[in-house]
C-alpha cells in the first residue's frame, strides 16, 4: 500500500465525479443532490511507474506488483457536522483513518449544479469545512485533556507533558489555527487537523491548464502552507475512459495538461506524507515498496516481513539506473556497483535492495 486519503468537501463539488475519474470505476453515484454518498467508497489506483516497469523488463519478470493508493470518498460535510448535521460524526471519524485530506473546492460555474449555500465562494467552502473539523477536534481534545489532568495530579511525566502541548493545541483550535500548522507533535491526540490537506480546485474545462478567478483565491490564501492543485473533473472522466498511455498523452497535450490529476494527487501526496520508494526485483517478481523518507535500512525490510527487521544482517543495495543500464544483478556486481549497508543506512529514493537476515 502506498498511502490512504479521504476526499472531503461541500456537497455537490464534484468529489464523487472525481473519485470516479481517479479510480477509474463508477463506484460512488454521483448526482447532483447533496448526500448521495451515504456510505464511503473505498477504491484502490495503482500508483504509475515507469521505473518498475523497466526494471520488471531487465529481469523479465513473471509478476509486477507497483504501489496503490486508497481513495476513500466521503459524504459532503454541512456546517453544524461535528453537532451531527447532515451525515455528521460518522463520517468525520472516517477521516480520522486516512493518511492524508484531499479538500475538493468547487471552483466553476453552473447554474443546473446547486451549490448547498447558493453561491460560488470557494474561501468560505473550505473555512466552512475546516471550522467543522476544528469544532469535532475541539470536543475530543477536551475529553482527553480532562484525562490528563488526572494523570498529571499524580506526577505523571508523561501525562504532564502531553497537558502542556494538549492546552496549546485548544488555544490555537480556539483561534481558529488547526493542528498542522502547529510546531508541536500532535500524533499522540489523533486529531482531525493534524491530517496533511491538498486543496484540489475543481474549475471547469476551460480553466483545467490556467486555472481562474476562484483557484487562484484558494492558492493566494492556502497555497503557502498546503498544495493546491488544478484539476478538472470533467476532464479526468474523459481521461479515465482512455486506455491507450500514448493516445492519453496526446489528449493532455492537447489540453496544455503535463499530468492527469491522479499523476499530480499521487505525487503530492507522496511530497505531503514525506514518502519514497524502494524496489525488490527478480524473476519471479518486481514489486515497489513505498516507506516514509528517513527510514533506516532494517526498517524498510520490516515492510516486507517482520522477521527480516528483526533479524536484519545487512542490506545488499543497487541503484536503478546502473540496474537498468548495466543490464541486471550479476553485472551490477561484476562492475563493483552494488553496495553493502548495514543497520544504520538510511534508505534513498529507488534503491533496490536485497536483505539478509537471520532467521
Amino acid at each position: 500500500m502506498g498511502f490512504n486519503c479521504g476526499i472531503v468537501g461541500l456537497p455537490n463539488v464534484g468529489k464523487s465525479t472525481l473519485f470516479n475519474a481517479l479510480t477509474q470505476s463508477a463506484a460512488a453515484d454521483a448526482q447532483n443532490y447533496p448526500f448521495c454518498t451515504i456510505e464511503p467508497n473505498t477504491g484502490r489506483v495503482v500508483v504509475p511507474d515507469e521505473i518498475l516497469h523497466k526494471l520488471a523488463a531487465v529481469d523479465n519478470s513473471a509478476k509486477i506488483i507497483p504501489t496503490q493508493l486508497e481513495i476513500v470518498d466521503i459524504a459532503g460535510l454541512v456546517r453544524g457536522a461535528s453537532n451531527g448535521e447532515g451525515l455528521g460524526n460518522k463520517f468525520l471519524g472516517n477521516i480520522l483513518e486516512t493518511d492524508a485530506i484531499i479538500h475538493v473546492v468547487r471552483c466553476f460555474e453552473n447554474d443546473d449544479i446547486v451549490h448547498v449555500d447558493g453561491r460560488i465562494d470557494p474561501i468560505s467552502d473550505i473555512d466552512t469545512i475546516e471550522t467543522e473539523l476544528m469544532l469535532a477536534d475541539l470536543e475530543s481534545l477536551g475529553k482527553q485533556i480532562k484525562n490528563l489532568e488526572k494523570k498529571a495530579h499524580g506526577l505523571d511525566k508523561e501525562a504532564i507533558k502531553l497537558l502542556a502541548d494538549a492546552n496549546i493545541i485548544r488555544e490555537n483550535l480556539e483561534k481558529f489555527v488547526p493542528a498542522r500548522n502547529l510546531d508541536i507533535d500532535t500524533k499522540p491526540f489523533n486529531l482531525l487537523t493534524s491530517k496533511p490537506v491538498i486543496y484540489v480546485c475543481n474549475v471547469e474545462e476551460a480553466a483545467a491548464s490556467t486555472g481562474n478567478k476562484y483557484s487562484k483565491m484558494v492558492q493566494d490564501k492556502f497555497g503557502d502552507k498546503n498544495p493546491v492543485l488544478i484539476i478538472s473533473g470533467k476532464i479526468e472522466m474523459e481521461i479515465a475512459q482512455i486506455t491507450d498511455p500514448e493516445e492519453r498523452k496526446m489528449f493532455l497535450n492537447d489540453l496544455g495538461l503535463e499530468h492527469s490529476g491522479l499523476e499530480q494527487v499521487i505525487k503530492t501526496g507522496y511530497e505531503t506524507l514525506g514518502l519514497q520508494t524502494f524496489y525488490t526485483v527478480g524473476p519471479k517478481e518486481a514489486h515497489a515498496w513505498t516507506i516514509t523518507r528517513g527510514m533506516t535500512a532494517p526498517q524498510a525490510a520490516g515492510k516486507i516481513h517482520t522477521d527480516f527487521e528483526k533479524g536484519f544482517i545487512r542490506a545488499e543495495v543497487i541503484s536503478p539506473s546502473d540496474y537498468i543500464e548495466l543490464g541486471g544483478e550479476v553485472a551490477v556486481k561484476e562492475a563493483g556497483k552494488m553496495r553493502l549497508v548495514g543497520r544504520d543506512y538510511v534508505m534513498q529514493e529507488g534503491d533496490i535492495c536485497h536483505f539478509l537476515f537471520n532467521n
